[in-house]
């Protein structure tokens, strides 16, 4: 099985989001992705259809955008 990817940027909305999605799928089954500091995937969620984060990419490509926390343009600046 392919993995899910979480985006987050480090924020407390998306740090307490982490802690509950690694709850609800283990973190076997996690990436976690922090585009606050790795900010070259940024084009990699915005190309998957993230606009916010913290967000979950499935592995069927579905994003679900979370409590937002930042939109991906505010985190390229």
């Amino acid at each position: 099985m392919k993995k899910s990817i979480f985006y987050h940027a480090g924020c407390p909305v998306c740090v307490s989001a982490e802690k509950e999605i690694i709850e609800l799928i283990g973190k076997d089954n996690l990436e976690i992705v922090d585009i606050g500091t790795v900010t070259t995937r940024i084009l990699e969620a915005e190309k998957a259809g993230v606009n916010s984060v913290p967000a979950l990419l499935t592995p069927s490509g579905q994003v679900l955008h979370l409590n937002f926390g930042a939109s991906l343009s505010a985190l390229k600046a």
